[in-house]
């Protein structure tokens, strides 16, 4: 995938660059079966509480139903399209299968219009193909892993994620992830091989503003910039610093402080956090 710049007849096209669709995209239709309008809310809750700041406006989309379980065994699947989507950054390939059926999955790199990939327990692991992990050789790269069997994909699913199987032991199999983090799960947990497309994505520059409120995006505002009855960190005579630990406007820190909820079930099967220097642990 290539990076496309434009001539600077303005700041934001100076500053800006955009993915060439063209080098890798087949279709710029999506299909109207697989597609639902989603309603925007605005960050606002069903009382109209604003409770995730800065988001409203935005192009309108349409959303793309996305197989992520991959469950269909024993059907082969014709590679259809590789086609863009507006609700998350890599794009989306349409199967088409033997029996009639469609879907859409997530495209990753290699994978080409006209090939034919399959799901199940005895297929072969090459690009596309959706295998359990106790089926999947040791090394291999993976994507859209399943934490709970039958869940469907939950883990790497953004443009140019690949974690890689590192081993197994008993009914466990261990990866590390492109954060860095090392985690067992299920060896029954599915995923398909291969590294997620648009991998290019982390180095488009949006240019300018408007490009982000196309986006949904509305302007972040500093807290310290806010009076006092808007936000901890506001107020004050002239400039200042806020007068305190940096934090969110209902009280909770921003930089250091632990956000995760220790009741998580999914942190007992952490093995090595991401940008941890602690030794390896494992609870199972």
């Amino acid at each position: 995938m290539a990076i496309r710049l434009y001539k600077p007849t303005t700041p934001g096209r100076r500053g800006g660059s955009v993915i060439d669709y063209k080098v890798e995209l087949t279709a710029s239709t999506p299909e109207k079966t697989l597609c639902k309008r989603i309603k925007k809310h605005g960050g606002r809750n069903h009382h109209g509480k604003t409770t995730v700041r800065f988001r409203g406006g935005g192009a309108r989309r349409i959303y793309r139903m996305i197989d992520f379980k991959r469950n269909k065994d024993g059907v082969p699947a014709k590679v259809a399209s590789i086609e863009y989507d507006p609700n998350r950054s890599c794009f989306i390939s349409l199967l088409q299968y033997e029996d009639g059926e469609k879907r859409y999955i997530l495209a990753p790199i290699g994978l080409k219009v006209g090939e034919t990939i399959e799901s199940g327990t005895d297929v072969e692991p090459k690009v596309g193909n959706t295998l359990p992990l106790s089926c999947i050789p040791v090394g291999v790269e993976v994507h859209n892993i399943e934490m709970t069997a039958g869940q469907g994909g939950k883990l790497v699913r953004s443009a140019g994620g690949v974690a890689r199987l590192m081993a197994r032991e008993g009914n466990w199999a261990t990866i590390i992830l492109p954060s860095g983090e090392m985690r067992v799960v299920r060896k029954e947990c599915r995923a398909t091989i291969g590294q997620i497309g648009n991998k290019d994505h982390q180095h488009v520059k949006i240019g300018k503003a408007g490009r982000k409120r196309h986006m949904g995006r509305r302007p972040h505002v500093r807290g310290k910039a806010m009076n006092p009855v808007a936000h901890p960190m506001g107020g004050g005579e002239s400039r200042s610093n806020g007068g305190r630990h940096p934090c969110s406007p209902t009280g909770v820190l921003a930089k250091g402080g632990k956000t995760r909820n220790p009741r998580n079930r999914s942190n007992k099967r952490i093995i090595r956090r991401r940008k941890s220097n602690r030794g390896l642990q494992l609870v199972l």
